[in-house]
């Protein structure tokens, strides 16, 4: 795979086009909302929040949108009944406020609240910011935002949408908000490695979704089965490339700053007995200049081997950039750099991000300029899902082309 080479040895933005849907949210962030035409929130008031998702994240999020102090969960939606009485009985939400039923969100959405927090499976996301959106909320979505490239631009529709409406749209992802990650990828961007030679991205983690096992087996004759063990269903989660390792795959997308030009890749369901996502995949991402990103992962017990987690290492002339998830971050060689370490980055980099919602919100500041960045993250790893799916070479260029959506038949679940 050869790619004609670029200026300076350095991948530039314009090396290869994102497309219109990519430039116009860059474009759409540009513009500066009056904080008056922030809607649905009152100066000095708290923002009252409605939670898709009541699962175990989604849970936990809503006790540090509380702890905050800035925010009211006024209301709560999930398919499951038990689900949204157990996270209302939490947090003091009325009965009358829990919302269950696959449109339980769109019924809560017409409850009085005044943002829209989706901790939802991926496939759902989408569908609930745009309804978000359209009636008016702020919008908090947990990443992954889409499963399929239709679901991107989705999401990147309505993204900029909230910006040209004035209301704020954040994804969550805890490494954008950390400030070891934020200062070291500032200095690689100023020139710290030198021209770039190649990247590592890995995302080497035990088997996740355990609790999920005795739901997914039921899965294939049972929607809410499947419904239940969602994380282990490709079409529900996008497979872990795109729900877990898109963590370590936005940190190689963030240094990076440009779309690959290519992916070819590999794996399967090689020790996970249940669900259908795969438990591990091996892409290259090549990247304008012959820049090379290896990427891999593994959802099985890896006895004992190290690295574990979600670790980027990328190479260049003057040094190296060594990231990783709750470890050291740091630069070696010409231009060496500390950095730190922030181990409670999951809690931390929510915190932040929830702080960051709040003040958006109060000052009527809707760039939401977190959009963008994660739309070309969340397309790498359905980029590297599709190679490694095909078993081929997949170009970015018509990997966007793309109108594949994937669908789940949930027929037979309540509304």
């Amino acid at each position: 795979m050869t790619v004609s080479g670029k200026t300076n040895g350095r991948p530039s933005a314009g090396s290869v086009s994102r497309r219109g849907f990519l430039a116009g949210a860059s474009v759409a962030a540009a513009a500066v909302i009056a904080p008056q035409a922030a809607r649905g929130y009152q100066a000095n008031s708290k923002v009252r929040i409605g939670l898709a998702g009541c699962g175990g994240r989604g849970t936990w999020i809503a006790g540090l949108f509380q702890q905050h102090g800035g925010y009211e969960l006024a209301a709560v939606a999930d398919y499951f009944q038990d689900r949204v009485d157990r996270c209302g009985e939490k947090f003091g939400v009325a009965p009358s406020r829990r919302f269950p039923g696959l449109k339980g969100y769109q019924r809560m959405l017409d409850s009085g609240i005044d943002a829209l927090v989706i901790e939802s499976p991926p496939y759902f996301h989408p569908e609930q910011a745009a309804a978000g959106v359209a009636a008016g909320k702020h919008v908090y979505v947990a990443k992954p935002i889409a499963v399929d490239v239709p679901g991107c631009i989705s999401i990147e529709q309505s993204g900029r949408q909230a910006t040209e409406k004035g209301l704020c749209f954040l994804v969550d992802f805890q490494t954008r908000a950390d400030p070891f990650y934020i200062e070291a990828i500032r200095r690689v961007h100023e020139g710290a490695l030198g021209d770039f030679a190649f990247g590592e991205s890995t995302y080497h983690a035990g088997i996740p979704w355990v609790g999920q096992a005795e739901a997914a087996k039921e899965a294939a004759t049972n929607a809410e089965a499947r419904l239940r063990a969602w994380g282990v269903d490709q079409v529900l989660s996008g497979d872990i490339i795109t729900e877990q390792n898109i963590h370590t795959l936005d940190v190689a997308s963030w240094i990076m700053d440009t779309p690959p030009v290519c992916a070819f890749g590999a794996g399967g369901q090689k020790v996970r007995d249940y669900g259908n996502c795969w438990d591990t995949f091996s892409v290259t991402f090549q990247y304008p200049d012959n820049v090379g990103i290896a990427f891999s992962s593994r959802q099985f017990n890896g006895h004992g081997s190290q690295p574990e987690g979600i670790r980027n290492r990328m190479f260049g002339a003057k040094g190296v950039l060594e990231t990783a998830y709750g470890g050291d971050v740091l630069i070696r060689g010409e231009n060496f750099h500390r950095g730190g370490s922030s181990p409670a980055i999951y809690k931390e980099g929510a915190v932040a991000n929830i702080a960051t919602f709040h003040n958006s919100i109060q000052a009527g500041d809707c760039k939401n300029p977190t959009v963008a960045p994660s739309v070309r993250s969340n397309l790498v790893t359905i980029l590297g899902r599709t190679a490694a799916y095909r078993g081929e070479v997949v170009y970015w260029e018509n990997l966007l082309k793309s109108t594949e959506k994937l669908e789940a038949d949930l027929r037979g679940l309540k509304s």
